[in-house]
């Protein structure tokens, strides 16, 4: 029986609609509900946006005209209809259903099949409760659904906790230096869902983590009422400055680190916390770990964490422990300050029914109603690009920024900036763009975008030499401004500077200490001033690229949330507390807006240290702030960078090698163990560094350029090099990925999850993933570790770029990883487009290109190629190239030429290489060419075997 389906465009003859409980709308419908209570759901909204997107509201009062931050006003009108049945109201477009029970507002979304994609929880799993912040009302908010046990969940931006797969898990989200929250994920059922607030969120657990004293403690002796505390001057564990019993440890901000005992000498002493927990209730205790220095934990004699971050920037460990009710668990923490005063905190959740923790819950602090868009997919990438279609494309990246970046903290003249790029290019290793951090004004005029002319006597000079070697510069571009400036008092009379740090005179940590505060980028007015005076100073100079670093805001570091709140209220929106994580959107807002209305011929670029949903319409990649030099941090990335790109922005990377430098890094000398670990870590992160989205490095002391790491003849030296050169001979198959981003909503970073979710082993997978559609990247993250073990997907083959070894899918391996070399892998049936060696990107635009092909499975791969500087590519001025393989036929047919742009080269040379199970060789191996032809834009096909 074939069922037939009435799709009705509604028109303002049909608007108004109703029956005793709900109305039609232009785009949906509004229901009444009789829920009990004054903070029950009251009214609920669905409203259609597209077919594979529905928004729903819901508000105990009413609804609220602001419109989305972040979701784009959409314009076109798509057939969808709404019917009643049996107390069900069924919304229905073109590829999903949204069911609202009448009686609950309960929503269940499902497939025109009816199964089951997403379900709130039994009676609508909607909560609000009253709040007022800085005299500003709202609600806080809660959305519960239910998750059946084999739902996967990723996204929520990049946290550092080294989590891969969400389910089951608790994150709090909320902007922080390292700390990038977004509130939309992807679920391996695909579908997803955009929170639509801007204040704090919760993901899963509710609850704020409790301190220790929600336990029983006892001391070493066994006496009831806490720990025992022993504060060393130093690490000889006879030298005792104090020792007393504490019942919770929490020196985690500014205020609580007061608590510490007075005059303590924190430099080089050694801190022990030890004990007996005794937990109420039995289960798993769920612990968070807040540390900076280094911090090793046992719980009942087990390692829970060994980690290090600098003092001024700490991180987070979670952990798990399952405790009986009544029965004593012992506790050890050791802890050695960075330095000066450091951070540490420790607290738990107390156990929760494992059903509940399964359920998909959000909770916001703060909001005028509750709003959600559910997000229906046919795969992720389905998902993903119906985010992008409410929150906007993210734009084809310039091609030099795709190659790699040099950076240190930092170039103190520009004389150091030039001698840098002028030995990259006499040493003949590729680069595109060079780095100009912070620090380059005068000592008391941050945010004036003046430079000392001392250490900077000719930045237009500067800019220009940079050009003449064919290379690019970025600068940093604070949102800060020291209150002496003119700057700053242009914003002040507008009355769009925060003020709060300025009343507290609140100082810096530049040379005495100085005042200051960020401008208000939530006003329209201060945003327009804000490019103008970086347009006045900075962009008629020629610089290329925006460094807009500290946009969480960072007003504070090491500030509690609360303080942190207020350090930005009230914005020209509203409260600081209800728009909490959004500034760095509206800051790259200001920028991208800003440079477009005067130079609509040159692409942005933004790289910036915190992200929201959305950001990615704005040219912005977000890189992972200042973690620190440690293989703890480093793996960290892996999982965090796969999760960022599943949050929409396809553009992510981070400081190779770390930013925050352990101080016996520092003071290694040549030939020590010190030296030797770092060279290695060095060299392993740059291998995973070539394949993420951004290729750069940058950190403290020692310097970064890789002739400062090793010398030429170390195996650190050349390898860096080594994987720095194939990252430029990938570029046809890199820039092609930024071209899919525009055309496809591409994710370039890619978990396992996305294209082997059919899988169940790869859910789990945060360790390795795929770079495009071809490439298996297994990063080593273990110092000395010369092997990994490996997961290939079932239902493929796997090649071994370097060698050709071919491997059977769905299996484990351990695979040799010498120094030298990451393992990197061919997903069977691939066509790799591989250049020659190149200095920078837009080197040698008519070299030829090899394809490599992978037999195993047919296959295409499109190659884009356009202008690489410029917006043309939006008016349709591009070219693709398909070239498609039959593996029955062994036939490679080379597409007609789709598109055209200026300076489009129309006579190419393509080599092929054919790699499969009965021929097989590798990248390193140098293979020869099996055919090679002219091609001037027309379809051929060749045989390959």
């Amino acid at each position: 029986m074939i069922r037939k389906i009435i799709y009705v465009i509604f028109t303002l003859t049909l608007i108004g609609c109703t029956n005793s409980q709900w109305k039609q709308t232009g785009d949906g419908v509004i229901i009444q509900l009789t829920g009990k209570g004054e903070l029950s759901t009251k009214q609920m909204k669905l409203s259609v946006v597209n077919e594979h997107v529905i928004h729903v509201s819901a508000t105990p009062d009413k609804f609220s005209e602001e419109p989305s931050m972040v979701v784009e006003k959409q314009t076109s009108t798509i057939p969808w209809q709404v019917t009643e049945e049996k107390n069900q109201l069924i919304l229905e477009t073109a590829s999903l259903r949204a069911h609202v029970n009448l009686s609950t507002g309960e929503v269940l979304f499902t497939d025109l099949e009816g199964n089951t994609l997403l379900q709130e929880n039994k009676g609508g799993g909607k909560s609000f409760e009253a709040i007022e912040i800085d005299g500003t009302p709202g609600y806080s908010i809660r959305q519960v659904f239910e998750s059946p046990d084999d739902e996967a969940f990723y996204g929520l931006g990049q946290h550092q906790a080294d989590e891969f797969n969400y389910k089951g898990k608790n994150e709090e989200l909320f902007q922080y230096n390292t700390k990038v929250s977004i509130p939309f994920f992807v679920s391996n059922k695909n579908y997803g869902i955009l929170w639509d607030n801007y204040s704090l969120t919760k993901f899963g657990d509710v609850r704020d983590y409790e301190q220790l004293s929600q336990f029983k403690l006892y001391d070493v002796s066994g006496t009831e009422g806490g720990l025992t505390a022993t504060y060393y001057v130093d690490s000889d564990t006879s030298n005792v400055f104090v020792s007393r019993m504490e019942n919770k440890i929490d020196y985690e901000n500014l205020e609580t680190v007061k608590h510490f005992p007075e005059n303590f000498p924190f430099n080089n002493s050694t801190i022990v916390w030890e004990g007996d927990l005794q937990a109420k209730e039995s289960g798993t205790h769920r612990f968070l770990l807040y540390y900076a220095g280094y911090t090793k934990i046992w719980i009942d004699g087990q390692l829970m964490a060994d980690r290090w971050r600098t003092a001024w920037n700490p991180s987070v460990a979670k952990f798990g422990v399952d405790m009986e009710a009544g029965k004593r668990h012992h506790i050890r923490l050791e802890w050695q300050p960075d330095g000066g005063v450091s951070y540490i905190g420790l607290r738990a959740l107390s156990p929760v029914n494992e059903e509940e923790q399964n359920k998909l819950s959000l909770y916001a602090e703060m909001g005028d109603q509750l709003d959600y868009y559910f997000i229906k997919g046919e795969s992720m990438d389905g998902v993903i690009k119906g985010y992008r279609s409410i929150t906007g494309k993210a734009q084809v990246m310039p091609k030099w920024s795709m190659g790699f970046w040099q950076s240190r903290e930092r170039y103190k003249t520009q004389d150091e900036l030039l001698n840098t790029l002028k030995e990259f290019r006499r040493r003949r290793i590729p680069i595109d763009n060079i780095v100009l951090d912070w620090s380059y004004w005068p000592e008391d005029a941050w945010g004036s975008h003046e430079f000392d002319a001392a250490r900077f006597p000719d930045p237009e000079g500067m800019v220009k030499q940079v050009h003449d070697m064919n290379a690019k510069i970025m600068i940093s571009v604070w949102p800060k401004f020291y209150h002496t400036t003119e700057h700053y008092k242009e914003f002040d009379e507008k009355g769009w500077m925060f003020q709060r740090a300025v009343k507290d005179s609140i100082r810096d940590w530049i040379g005495k200490g100085y005042i200051g505060s960020f401008y208000d980028a939530y006003s329209a007015g201060a945003r327009e001033l804000f490019w103008n005076q970086m347009q006045e100073h900075l962009y008629t100079k020629g610089f290329d690229a925006w460094w807009m670093d500290a946009s969480e805001p960072d007003i504070l570091s090491n500030a509690s949330i609360d303080y942190r709140k207020a350090l930005m209220s009230p914005t020209a929106m509203g409260s600081g507390a209800k728009y909490f994580n959004t500034y760095s959107l509206v800051n790259a807002m200001a920028i991208y807006n800003g440079q477009r209305s005067v130079d609509n011929d040159t692409r942005v670029f933004l790289l910036t240290r915190s992200g929201f949903s959305g950001l990615q319409k704005y040219g912005a990649v977000t890189w992972s702030g200042d973690i620190g030099t440690c293989w703890e941090d480093y793996k960290a990335q892996i999982s965090a960078g796969l999760n960022h790109s599943m949050s929409g922005n396809p553009y992510w990377t981070m400081d190779i090698g770390g930013f925050c430098v352990q101080k016996r890094f520092e003071q290694a000398k040549e030939g020590s163990e010190d030296m030797n670990e770092w060279r290695e870590l060095n060299t392993r992160w740059t291998q995973f560094g070539a394949f993420v989205p951004l290729f750069r490095t940058h950190g403290q002391y020692p310097y970064r350029e890789v002739y400062h790491i090793a010398p030429e003849s170390d195996p650190a030296y050349q390898t860096i090099v080594y994987y720095s050169k194939l990252r430029y001979r990938l570029m046809p198959y890199i820039y092609s990925m930024a071209g899919w981003v525009y055309l496809n909503d591409y994710t370039i970073m890619r978990p396992m999850v996305m294209d082997f979710g059919y899988d169940v082993k790869v859910n789990d997978l945060g360790d390795q993933y795929m770079f495009g559609p071809s490439l298996l990247a297994a990063p080593v993250y273990t110092y000395k570790a010369r092997s990994r073990e490996v997961y290939f997907p079932k239902q493929t083959g796997w090649y071994d770029f370097y060698t050709g070894t071919y491997y059977d899918g769905g299996r484990r391996a351990t695979i040799a990883a010498p120094y030298e070399r990451m393992p990197l892998f061919v997903k069977a049936g691939s066509i790799i487009p591989v250049g020659e060696e190149l200095q920078y990107a837009s080197e040698k635009p008519e070299a030829p290109v090899t394809l490599y092909v992978y037999g195993g499975e047919d296959i295409s791969f499109s190659l884009y190629e356009d202008e690489g500087t410029n917006y043309n590519y939006e008016k349709g001025k591009y070219s693709t190239i398909t070239f498609t393989y039959n593996d029955t036929t062994k036939e490679l047919t080379i597409g007609q030429r789709e598109g055209t742009f200026d300076g489009m080269i129309s006579q190419r040379t393509f080599h092929i290489v054919l790699i499969d199970k009965d021929k097989t060789t590798g990248f390193d191996q140098h293979p020869r060419p099996d055919k090679t032809v002219t091609y001037n834009g027309s379809a051929l096909t060749l045989q390959l075997q």
